[in-house]
């Protein structure tokens, strides 16, 4: 009863962290957004996709999710994690949510602190939600297929699948500029980096949780020992 306990309390932080990371990616991008200094190549599809269609940010960002879960879990053949799944759905409400409480300043220097803020924020955001291992992003499943299904090198399917979204967001009338540049240059390194320390606090936590309940059966058994002798 007791693991049974312990097990349930080990999932539950692990989709909380999994969720809290989800929502720190959304105030990133949103940040981003309003920075109105050139978007992420899937924002600026999405956001292209909002100026000619309508609807909202994160519901396009929802919606490209399902049509590229759809397509993984074909290449796949196989159904979805829910991990992926449920990533699709936070982050675009979380994205419109945040967006909808932040604006653009009027001072450039500003818009730059929110644009770099908003990188950094979200390469953290990235690390903290892909520790738990609690299921990859739509974006990242289809890189994965895609590598597998063609041969391909993991990093030219992502390059490939990038610069086919900001062509794509390019022609609706995204938000292309020096900050899409940016983000390109940085998102790299910077998750290169939150994700290793990401990972090594979750691991810490979990080693420090195992010597707990070690000690704590221990105890336990000591103790029904010496009520038995």
């Amino acid at each position: 009863m007791q693991h049974q306990y312990g097990r349930v309390k080990r999932d539950v932080v692990r989709w909380s962290i999994f969720t809290i990371g989800l929502m720190i990616v959304a105030v990133g991008i949103a940040l981003m957004i309003r920075a109105d200094l050139g978007a992420a190549p899937w924002d600026v599809f999405h956001i292209g996709l909002t100026m000619n269609a309508g609807l909202t940010v994160g519901s396009w960002s929802i919606i490209v999710g399902i049509v590229i879960i759809g397509v993984a879990a074909i290449l796949d053949k196989k159904r979805p994690q829910v991990g992926s799944v449920l990533n699709m759905i936070f982050v675009g409400v979380f994205l419109d949510l945040f967006l909808l409480i932040m604006a653009t300043p009027d001072s450039l220097w500003l818009r730059f602190a929110m644009l770099i803020g908003g990188i950094l924020i979200m390469g953290l955001g990235i690390g903290i939600y892909i520790a738990p291992k609690c299921g990859a992003g739509p974006r990242d499943t289809l890189m994965l297929s895609i590598a597998n299904r063609t041969g391909m090198q993991v990093g030219r399917a992502r390059l490939f699948m990038e610069l086919s979204v900001l062509a794509m967001g390019w022609i609706l009338g995204g938000p292309v500029f020096i900050g899409t540049i940016i983000f390109s240059l940085t998102i790299g390194p910077v998750v290169g980096y939150a994700l290793p320390y990401c990972q090594r606090l979750f691991n810490d936590w979990l080693e420090r949780r195992d010597r707990y309940e070690d000690f704590y059966k221990g105890s336990v058994r000591a103790h029904h020992h010496d009520r038995v002798s």
